[in-house]
Order: structure tokens, then sequence, then C-alpha cells
């Protein structure tokens, strides 16, 4: 064989192998994990932080959907991505695809969803899941979807109920009349606060440890474990269990994304969703509990209150509520059937 035909050959069976090993370098392709961006507005912490536990709860259920290498799900802590009123406005235009969030931010873009953030509407978190279960969620999940672009995947938890966290000892409304107390900027909830007796005062969350700093604010209401992983008893000592309000935590997931994945792969990623809600629930419960006595061993006193005291003030606001947006009407029903 001369050289122009052993040249020719070996062209040949270069180009044959570069054939034969093209669909194997499509298929690597094809098979690189699907990257989807988690915002939560909380600190990076394992344990306390609600955002940080869902993630990593819900990266170990799509494992075990056998999923694991398939999605991948980068997760934001801190406010990196921005605001939570600038991402849940990005998930809804599909620059974020999830956030991890109260109901109370996503009431800026759907008012209905408000409800859910009522004062002393829920009794507990147990009751919260009855509710729920029981078609409560339901309306507030269609009105997202229909006016937002949003889905709700999963129902949990905050990690405890919002009590509220001073400079001086509160127990009675008389002792919390004028202190000016970071809310969520948030209507219904600047309300609630209101009416216990507060001069609530709305506020980003990134901008509350140095206000509490700076004398701006004299308190907030959270749960004990964003109180602990934000470091705010640093500088407020005083914890009175009002229990204003067991507020739900929501996945909410932008259209944009739902609507590009494949649908099995959809399928499969929903059901590790509510999965890793279940956990994340049975999770928020213990950490709760022990947030308390950390912040305990901390130096904050942790009072009961007159809670009822609180509670006659605020009642009347479900139904300020009701006469202003009616559609609330059968997911108050629904919470309220479930009570104990």
């Amino acid at each position: 064989m001369d050289a122009g035909n052993m040249t020719t050959r070996r062209a040949l069976l270069r180009t044959a192998g570069a054939l034969a090993a093209a669909p194997a370098i499509i298929g690597r392709a094809q098979a690189a994990p699907l990257r989807m961006r988690l915002s939560s507005s909380l600190p990076n912490d394992p344990k306390y932080a609600n955002g940080r536990t869902f993630s990593d709860l819900l990266q170990k259920a799509l494992g075990e959907n056998g999923l694991g290498e398939q999605i991948a799900i980068q997760f934001f802590p801190d406010n990196q991505l921005g605001q939570e009123i600038d991402v849940i406005n990005s998930v809804k235009l599909g620059v974020i695809d999830m956030m991890v969030s109260g109901t109370s931010i996503s009431a800026n873009l759907v008012p209905l969803v408000g409800v859910l953030d009522l004062g002393y509407l829920f009794q507990s978190f147990p009751q919260q899941t009855r509710a729920i279960d029981a078609g409560a969620g339901r309306p507030i999940e269609d009105a997202l979807l229909k006016g937002a672009g949003i889905h709700v995947i999963a129902w949990s938890y905050n990690f405890g109920a919002r009590s509220v966290l001073t400079k001086k000892p509160v127990s009675t409304p008389e002792d919390l009349a004028g202190l000016k107390i970071r809310t969520l900027p948030n209507p219904v909830i600047t309300e609630c606060l209101r009416l216990m007796g507060a001069a609530a005062t709305p506020l980003a969350f990134g901008e509350i440890y140095t206000a509490l700093q700076a004398g701006v604010l004299d308190g907030l209401e959270h749960d004990p474990p964003t109180i602990l992983a934000s470091k705010f008893y640093e500088t407020a000592k005083f914890y009175a269990l009002t229990e204003h309000i067991f507020s739900p935590l929501v996945a909410y997931f932008s259209d944009v994304t739902f609507k590009r994945m494949d649908p099995k792969l959809r399928e499969g990623f929903l059901d590790a969703a509510k999965r890793a809600a279940v956990a994340h629930r049975a999770h928020g419960l213990a950490a709760e509990q022990e947030a308390l006595g950390v912040l305990k061993a901390n130096g904050v006193t942790v009072t009961a209150c007159d809670k009822a005291a609180f509670r006659t003030r605020v009642l009347p606001q479900t139904e300020t509520f009701l006469r202003r947006m009616p559609d609330a009407k059968p997911v108050v029903d629904r919470i309220q059937d479930t009570s104990a």
C-alpha cells in the first residue's frame, strides 16, 4: 500500500472513530444536571435556618428519587440574590427558579395570600397542616399561579411561632405600647403588631441587626431559630411568647422553570419537594425548642405573656380582612374548622 492510500485509510479510521464516539459525547452532555437556584433571606445555618435545611432535605429527597445526578440545587442564603421583594419578582419572571420564604412576601404580589398571616388565625403548626391538607391552601396556590406565575410546590413550617423580642420586658399590650417593633414589609403583619400595641416598623430583613444596634428599633417579631441564627439576641434580651402568628413556610417555584422541565423529571422533583417538606416540619418543631434553650443560655429572658389580651385586640383583624377580601372566606372557614 502506498503512502497516499495509508494516509487516506488513517483519515477514514479517525473519522469513523470520531463518529462512533459522538453518541457518547452527546449523551454525556445531555446528562449534565439541571441546575436550579434556590434563594433564602436567612443565614447559611444547617440547623436553625429554614432555607438551608429545606435545601438540604430537598437534595436528599432528589437522591432518594434517583434524581441526585440529574437535578442540582444551588443554594443562595443571606439575600445573596437580592432582598426578598426583588427575589419573589425574579421567581415570577423565571430569573430565579425557587425561593423559600413565608407567605407574607408573596402577599405583595397576590394580596389573597395575606390571609395566612392574620394574627391568631392558627392555634398551632399541627393545625396548620390539618388545614392545608383539608384544602385551605388550594385557593392560595391557584391565585399565585394565575396572578404571578408561581407554583407552591411545598408547604412547611417556619421554625416556631412569631413572638416579640425586645430590649425591655413585655408581658401585656400596655408594655408593648409605643415600642418600635420591626415587622415584615407586609400590611397584614404590620397591622397585627399595631393592634397588639406596638409602633409597627416595616423593614427589610437584612437591615434589622444594624437598626437594633443603632436604636432605630426597640425589637422585632420572629421565631426563635431565626433570632438565634441571625444573632438578634446580641442586641435585645427579652423574648415574650406572644405566638401571634404561626406562619407557613412556602417553597415557591417559577412557572417558567416548571414548563421547561422534562415532565418525567418534573414529576420526581415535585414528589421530592413534598417529601422534603414533611421532614422539614419535624425538624422545625425540634429546632424551635432547641433554639429557645440556646437563647436562654445566651442571656435571653424568655417569658410567657398575657396572650389572651393580645388575641382580644387582634381578632377583629380577620373580619376587617374578609370585608375587604371576601375571596378569603373559604380559607378562613377551612382553618377555623380544623381548630382544636
